[in-house]
């Protein structure tokens, strides 16, 4: 039988509001508090989601030693401030992605996990999800042939408010880390970290980057073309071209969803997804406490390696399209 954790929620917003959902349909996970920077919005979010205490201080909410696991929720842009005070207080942490704002910033999360002998993991949930990981399979299985294009993308057409998070560079504004992280991911998983980047991007009026277009080389002509955008709508589906046929994960690809498979010759078939309860960040939960029932402090299926290399991909990535964020990048490697 495994243990019952007892979850806390660091940052109250809408995502968090999901996880916790999901957190309710998993017997092992205890919904045990909410935490925000004023305790009105922590206790309104406990109330909502029937967590036993609200904290309206992250640092009381860390010292309470009833707390196994932290889901950090906050902005990019303070994630590795808050994973750090959560590791240090020897505290479980899934932190949401983007995991950090640079490559120094995860390496450094990574080192403090290491130090506390305390799990950490970036709370990328489509590694989990199993429509995902069987595409995975079909890929690499081999049955159509080797892969050697990706096309991926995520793109919605978001409103320009400038002090709005999605567009605030002192927050990590811009589609990049905010959802072009997702089909950089689908490249990483699939054909790995590339030999070469080629960027093409457009800024709002704050500076923040609006839409980009990525083009990946590698060492075996295998390439990549991945968009993200907050000017436009895009289909949100990834596909997977091999010698022999495709892979499409369909529409909202980065969620449970169905996937569809053309072999040469012209045979199609569907795989329904069995998905039916929850939004699918229930997987990543299960996976955490699993690691934690095990005794692990890095998860065997998103391992640190994974976080570093996305993060090294995205600095290069922002490097060659010329985003920056000053209140971050002074530890950049440029």
């Amino acid at each position: 039988m495994s243990k019952i954790y007892n979850w806390a929620i660091l940052g109250c917003g809408r995502i968090a509001g999901k996880f916790a959902s999901d957190l309710k349909l998993l017997p092992n996970a205890n919904l045990y508090a909410a935490a925000s920077r004023s305790i009105e919005n922590a206790q309104q979010f406990a109330n909502e989601w029937d967590f036993e205490k609200a904290y309206g201080s992250y640092l009381e909410m860390l010292n309470d030693p009833n707390v196994d696991a932290v889901y950090v929720a906050t902005p990019h842009s303070h994630h590795y401030e808050h994973t750090l005070l959560c590791l240090n207080h020897k505290k479980a942490v899934l932190c949401e992605k983007a995991f950090a704002m640079n490559l120094n910033e995860v390496n450094e999360m990574v080192t403090c996990a290491k130090q506390n002998s305390t799990f950490l993991m970036e709370a990328f949930w489509t590694m989990f999800q199993p429509s995902f990981t069987k595409a995975m399979e079909i890929v690499n299985s081999g049955e159509l042939g080797a892969l050697k294009i990706v096309r991926s993308d995520f793109a919605f057409n978001a409103p320009f408010i400038e002090d709005k998070r999605l567009y605030n560079t002192s927050l990590g504004g811009g589609s990049l880390l905010d959802i072009g992280i997702y089909p950089v991911f689908a490249a990483l998983t699939s054909l790995g970290v590339p030999k070469s980047i080629k960027t093409f991007a457009d800024f709002s009026p704050t500076g923040s980057e609006e839409s980009i277009n990525m083009m990946f080389k590698y060492d075996g002509g295998e390439m990549a073309n991945l968009t993200s955008s907050f000017a436009t709508h895009s289909p949100i589906q990834t596909e997977y071209l091999c010698e022999k046929g495709y892979v499409v994960l369909n529409p909202r690809w980065f969620t449970p969803t169905d996937i569809t498979i053309w072999k040469e010759g012209g045979e199609v078939s569907t795989i329904e997804s069995k998905h039916r309860e929850g939004f699918g960040y229930q997987y990543e939960a299960q996976h955490v406490m699993e690691c934690l029932d095990a005794g692990l402090i890095e998860s065997p299926k998103m391992t640190w390696e994974i976080s570093q290399n996305l993060m090294e991909i995205l600095d290069r990535i922002r490097i060659d399209a010329g985003i920056f964020f000053p209140e971050h990048d002074k530890n950049l490697f440029f």
